[in-house]
């Protein structure tokens, strides 16, 4: 089954009446109160959206978005009565699109909920072509193939990456940051448009660019600490540079 929401916590009272509230919304939502339940859960449906707790019982949160962040792409939001910077900032460095706190008001939530769904469900609309404004006018027009360095190619044909003839997997979004940087290579792209004309969405934080950016060089680079190919220009942006053949 598809469901647009799916609540993970351990309190099953906080569960089952935010799954409730945001139903009578025609929001889709489930929930499930352990980790196993959410695992299992994922694997026989469809979900948009996480609420998910950082304390399950025995097991954690983080523990969760780590697995979850390897096999799929949604939101995922952190919901906790831990207010720590640190909790933040880990769930935020680990996937998670953003952090509520416990207490929270059902109708705010909903509010959030419905305005992440919406961005995301418009992205996973347009995830089978790169948006108008990533495919530069002054690409070529018969060009399937970006040279990034030697060995590492990024067709835009069959938006693949390929790593000395071996496919590596990219995420819709993954994509779409390394074509723009591409199309735009030799110059730096800042992070507000990052956000106007790969995001669409001035509302996504720098958090979660810097995530994606992350994760896109887990994919490409050597040495991710001290990254060849996607160059961070501290409080600017980042960059791809001109190659030198």
């Amino acid at each position: 089954m598809k469901y647009r929401c799916l609540m993970i916590d351990d309190d099953i009272t906080i569960a089952e009446t935010t799954a409730e509230y945001f139903n009578i919304f025609d929001i889709p939502t489930a929930y499930v109160t352990s980790y196993d339940e959410a695992v299992n859960f994922l694997r026989e449906n469809r979900v948009s959206l996480l609420l998910l707790d950082i304390n399950l019982g025995e097991r954690s949160g983080f523990e969760l978005c780590k697995q979850i962040r390897a096999e799929y792409d949604m939101p995922i939001l952190f919901i906790s009565a831990r207010t720590s910077d640190d909790d933040v900032l880990t769930a935020l460095n680990i996937g998670g699109d953003d952090y509520i706190k416990k207490p929270y008001t059902l109708s705010i939530l909903l509010a959030k909920v419905k305005a992440i769904l919406k961005r995301y469900e418009k992205l996973t609309e347009a995830a089978s072509a790169v948006s108008a404004n990533v495919v530069s006018a002054a690409a070529p027009s018969d060009s399937r193939e970006l040279v990034i360095t030697d060995g590492l190619v990024l067709d835009t044909g069959t938006h693949k990456l390929l790593k000395n003839g071996e496919i590596i997997p990219l995420k819709a979004m993954e994509y779409k940051m390394l074509a723009y940087l591409l199309y735009n290579r030799g110059r730096v792209v800042t992070k507000d448009e990052f956000l106007q004309n790969v995001w669409e969405d001035t509302f996504i934080g720098e958090g979660t660019l810097a995530v994606h950016i992350r994760h896109l060089r887990e994919k490409i680079e050597k040495d991710t600490g001290a990254p060849e190919i996607i160059k961070t220009v501290w409080g600017v942006g980042y960059i791809i540079e001109n190659r030198e053949d």
